[in-house]
């Protein structure tokens, strides 16, 4: 994980507990929303990854929700409630959704971007 984490710092500018944070809002937001099976065979290919997703769900993100809502927008809500901006959110996400195809396949990530409403208009 140490490796996406420098690499949000370096491309996005965000600060290595704010990336931390955001992979763990974003993965457990996959694992919520998209096809499980995928989404824990993806997790499992990234070494730390289950630890963020653990970190958010202690810390009261495991709802899926922020603001009453649901989905990609609220995934968004909860990464700018994290301290991201707009085109932060999208940065950060483009960047853990391409680290995601580097370690489990362009066809693997395709199917969970695929499975969840929203989600290939920010990657």
């Amino acid at each position: 994980m140490d490796d996406l984490i420098e690499r949000l710092v370096a491309n996005t500018g965000v600060e290595r507990p704010i990336a931390q944070k955001s992979v763990g809002i974003i993965l457990d937001f996959l694992l919520k929303e998209g096809p499980t099976d995928k989404v824990q065979a993806l997790v499992d290919q990234m070494p730390g990854a289950a630890e963020l997703v653990a970190a958010e769900q202690s810390g009261g993100g495991s709802s899926g929700f922020f603001g009453g809502m649901g989905g990609v927008m609220g995934a968004a809500n909860r990464l700018m409630a994290a301290g991201l901006s707009m085109g932060q959110v999208q940065s950060v996400t483009r960047e853990v959704v391409g680290y995601a195809r580097e370690k489990a396949g362009e066809d693997t990530v395709g199917e969970i971007v695929g499975a969840i409403p929203g989600l290939g208009q920010f990657v």
